[in-house]
């Protein structure tokens, strides 16, 4: 590692190595369930009302029998009154894009003809009529017979929905004109796992979904253009752009058009539809076809062509810095609000101000591997699908953008520090829904999420910590990992024990803080005295700077660690100290020069460590008075 000359804050340039992937995890004893759908939708384009039936097979892969099932019916949220619309009104810091002017819910004001609603109309298992009942945003079904462990079942249902005005990632009419993002618009069933069942209602937070395949007909009107998840299997019947180059078009006959599309393995299904909608393709040498579709207007036009070669950049960095994207296309929308990520492809507004949908882009396409592979429950685990996608996507800004920022994190610290210092914070293991108000669960989710990974390359080393993302990648990639495993990841990887790290960063909102008490003549020697001030444990380095402008570090490792990083500044020489164990709240050693020799001593030179006080952490000789 490189260094800055030293200055008033005595920063260093940091960088990250990249390292193999390793052996993979035993999850043997893992399980998680499995469900087919295969629907048949007809959207009525004018007055925003669809029908649909969905066939659903169930696979219980859980050693429990089943007796009642959940399924999300995540439109009903957008109706006054409900669970969605009551937080938003009783909220201390309501959400801007679901507010008027005069921060009123906007749900609250919407007429019958402006709602969402998902009603199912009749539903069947195994051919047999079942009772259900709709609670708000969740549908209760109770079973005519119970699902024996590793066995099958299969569910028919008729429903209808109306699109809702748009608010929130889904809608009709958005603010740039798009007419339908359709995201959480089907019965969706919810997920059974070892916890049990995670059948939330939807108050405008995160999802969680069950592994699938979706086989998905939808009929529209036929100057209709429409993108989103899986792949379309009917394109010389539909053009718009699809179609295979060199063969005829054969469309289908009459006002509207059905399109055709499969998705294996994944957890969701969006899709979004305009009459005006751009369509284009970039081909990426052994990787995905890229989709891009946008509103026809020159005030998009120069963005979303910027976004498409940065996007075929982005997808390479994940590629090579997390592991290879397992799907043959990824589609980039405008539509929905601001930005939202989804299997196989994203939604975003905007396009006057290409900066901001060019980041958007890269944070949104991070979550495909950070959500939509890695599938965390994100209801009760968002810290680590959203902050792990703000570690990798500043990461990756920083080089596919040439920000070339000494630290690409310091926006998150600094987040986390002002989280800290307004005392609302909660621990990162509340749920969602559950934060007292927005902004402490935004700077925790994403933020504090996003520290979690930078100081853990802190703790471990930054290229034992890339190793462990492309081994937490390879181990559970296509199934719901919780924090254990990526704490596991990095044990395996480091040889370290990290209980205590993930204990404390997120089921407590315990801070760091070590300062640097006392420095002391000793003879030839000199004496540095070191406290802990915070709950939170670390090891510690220390970079020691000398008027003739040498430098050296000293390592403290944390004795409940049980190992050593390697040495992150190879050009400078390390000592290694005894173990400070966490009990004892001071610290001492010696240096070999004396003190007048010595230029100034810094706790942490890298800066990764979340020390919520860093003016303890530098001492400098006081300046002798002049005569």
């Amino acid at each position: 590692m490189q260094y800055k000359k030293l200055n008033s804050r005595i920063l260093c340039l940091i960088f990250f190595g990249f390292i193999g992937q390793v052996e993979a995890q035993n999850t043997s004893n893992y399980w998680q369930q499995h469900v087919d759908y295969s629907m048949e939708v007809d959207m009525n384009v004018e007055n925003f009302q669809y029908t649909g039936t969905q066939k659903l097979v169930y696979t219980n892969n859980s050693p429990d029998e089943i007796t009642r099932v959940y399924y999300h019916l995540y439109f009903n949220a957008f109706q006054p009154g409900s669970e969605m619309d009551m937080r938003l009104q009783n909220i201390a810091d309501p959400d801007g894009r679901m507010t008027t002017p005069e921060k009123k819910s906007r749900i609250a004001s919407l007429t019958e003809t402006e709602i969402g609603y998902l009603h199912p109309i009749s539903l069947k298992q195994d051919g047999q009529d079942v009772k259900f009942n709709e609670e708000g945003t969740v549908l209760v079904v109770d079973l005519v017979k119970p699902i024996p462990a590793g066995a099958k079942t299969t569910f028919d249902m008729e429903f209808k929905g109306q699109v809702p005005v748009q608010i929130r990632r889904s809608g009709r009419n958005n603010k740039d004109g798009v007419a339908l993002s359709m995201s959480q618009w089907y019965p969706k069933l919810a997920e059974y796992d070892f916890e049990g069942w995670h059948a939330d209602p939807y108050i405008a937070r995160e999802f969680h979904g069950v592994w699938g395949d979706f086989d998905v007909k939808l009929t529209i009107d036929k100057n209709y253009i429409v993108g989103g998840t899986g792949y379309l299997q009917n394109p010389q019947e539909i053009g718009h752009g699809y179609e295979v180059p060199g063969t005829k078009v054969k469309k289908q006959r009459g006002k509207t058009l059905t399109w055709h599309f499969k998705a294996p393995m994944v957890h969701d299904f969006m899709w979004a539809a305009d009459p005006e909608y751009v369509h284009d393709t970039l081909q990426m040498e052994d990787g995905p076809t890229l989709h891009f579709l946008y509103k026809n207007d020159s005030i998009y036009r120069d963005t979303w062509t910027k976004v498409q070669p940065l996007t075929e950049k982005a997808m390479r960095f994940f590629n090579k810095n997390i592991g290879e994207y397992p799907y043959k296309q990824y589609s980039v929308i405008q539509g929905g609000d601001g930005g939202m990520e989804y299997a196989m492809a994203t939604l975003i507004t905007g396009g006057d101000k290409s900066g901001s949908v060019i980041g958007t882009m890269i944070h949104e396409l991070a979550h495909s591997w950070f959500q939509h592979i890695l599938a965390t429950n994100e209801a009760k685990h968002e810290w680590m699908d959203e902050g792990f996608t703000s570690f990798v996507s500043a990461l990756c800004s920083n080089e596919i953008r040439e920000q070339n920022k000494r630290n690409p994190f310091e926006r998150s610290y600094n987040s986390y520090f002002n989280l800290v210092a307004s005392g609302n914070e909660q621990p990162q293991t509340t749920h969602a829904d559950r934060y007292e108000s927005n902004r402490p669960y935004g700077s925790s989710a994403y933020s504090k999420g996003s520290v979690f990974l930078s100081q853990l390359g802190y703790v471990i080393g930054q290229d034992k910590l890339m190793e462990a993302l492309q081994k937490y990648y390879t181990d559970f990639k296509f199934k719901h990992p919780v924090p254990n495993d990526i704490k596991r990841s990095a044990e395996k990887v480091s040889g370290m024990e990290l209980d205590w790290y993930l204990m404390d960063w997120t089921q407590t909102t315990n801070t760091i803080d070590y300062g640097i008490k006392e420095v002391v003549a000793d003879g030839e020697k000199t004496k540095i005295s070191m406290e802990r001030l915070g709950l939170m444990p670390m090891p510690i380095d220390v970079l020691v700077v000398y008027n003739d402008g040498t430098q050296e570090t000293f390592y403290a490792p944390l004795r409940m660690m049980r190992g050593e990083k390697e040495n992150p500044y190879s050009q400078l020489k390390r000592t290694v100290l005894e173990d400070w164990a966490w009990a004892n709240p001071s610290y001492g050693f010696s240096v070999d020069r004396p003190l007048e020799d010595i230029k100034a001593i810094m706790i942490d030179p890298s800066q990764l460590m979340a020390d919520v006080n860093q003016n303890n952490n530098i001492w400098q000789p006081t300046p002798m008075p002049k005569n």
